[in-house]
């Protein structure tokens, strides 16, 4: 596994590696909010894009390294992992000709997101897009697809229920055990379930087990490879659990979910950025368990009274 392409111009390092052959990860340290992971398969016809990046300054670091890394073999398709802008904004700037997949879901919930038109203050810096404009999956996945790069096939899957969204994918590399999680997998950074189920997203740490990987490249955080992707995907149940039992103890004393966070010591995931998470995620819990669509403004807003002040960025 080599570094292929370095990218030391912004904040922190961005690199290009080739994991196995003609197989890539584009890591974004520090991975914290709307700073994400994304990838790459090479085949002899062309190259499969594994999600794009937040802003257009970032997405084009990653298709320039990308294709001094091939030799400008053309990306033919890319994959949405889910909806979230650092996940999709850069949609805009893969070539025209490139065919993009996404989950059904994902597709209605990028066509509705108001943020690529502008983020609200309660981010701090307010990121800027740059120059991108919405670009919706041209071909849309129920439950799974596969992908052929040249000889070498992948799987593009959904988990079968809402876990980091309700419209998530991976893609598998059977013949190479590379998995793909998108964000079903933050490794040593707080995940985010505001959007999906943190059941779901507990019952997804099982459902990625099984396929046994031998290299995991999560949403955010380092590329996993041998027994740290068991060790990744252990630490990431026990903090849904805890987050399960926050807000099981909070409901059953009546508390809001702001409330039952400033009560809760977070003990072992106290380090992990962006810690201010757990007021979203026991929004979704109790959301979940009152029967009702979560209140995003509310949650945002709860997010940064518990942080004492807007969560951080670094786009």
């Amino acid at each position: 596994m080599g570094s292929v392409a370095d990218d030391r111009t912004g904040p922190a390092a961005a690199q290009l590696t080739e994991l196995l052959p003609g197989v890539y990860a584009w890591v974004q340290p520090d991975g914290s909010w709307w700073v994400n992971n994304a990838g790459a398969v090479v085949g002899d016809d062309g190259v499969l894009v594994i999600d794009t990046c937040a802003t257009a300054e970032r997405t084009r670091r990653f298709l320039d390294a990308l294709d001094a890394a091939v030799n400008g073999s053309p990306v033919r398709m890319a994959v949405n992992t889910h909806q979230h802008g650092d996940h999709t904004y850069g949609n805009s700037l893969l070539p025209a000709t490139t065919v993009l997949f996404g989950h059904t879901l994902m597709r209605e919930a990028l066509r509705v997101d108001p943020l690529i038109d502008g983020c609200p203050p309660a981010w701090n810096p307010v990121p800027d897009w740059g120059p991108v404009e919405r670009r919706l999956p041209d071909v849309v996945i129920e439950d799974s697809q596969t992908l052929y790069v040249g000889d070498r096939h992948v799987r593009l899957l959904h988990p079968g229920r809402p876990a980091h969204t309700a419209g998530d994918l991976i893609a598998w590399l059977p013949d190479e055990a590379v998995l793909y999680s998108g964000d079903l997998v933050f490794a040593g950074i707080t995940p985010l379930e505001l959007m999906g189920s943190v059941p779901g997203a507990l019952a997804a740490i099982d459902w990625l087990a099984a396929f046994e990987p031998g290299i995991l490249v999560p949403g955010h955080g380092p590329v996993l490879k041998g027994a740290d992707v068991a060790r990744v995907l252990e630490e990431q149940r026990r903090y849904l659990r805890f987050v399960l039992d926050v807000a099981e103890h909070g409901i059953a004393r009546g508390l809001k979910p702001l409330e039952a966070a400033q009560e809760a010591s977070l003990g072992e995931f106290a380090d992990w950025p962006d810690a201010e998470r757990i007021v979203l995620n026991l929004h979704r819990v109790y959301a979940d368990r009152e029967g009702r669509d979560v209140d995003l403004v509310a949650a945002l807003s709860d997010a940064v009274t518990w942080l004492g002040g807007p969560m951080h960025t670094s786009v």
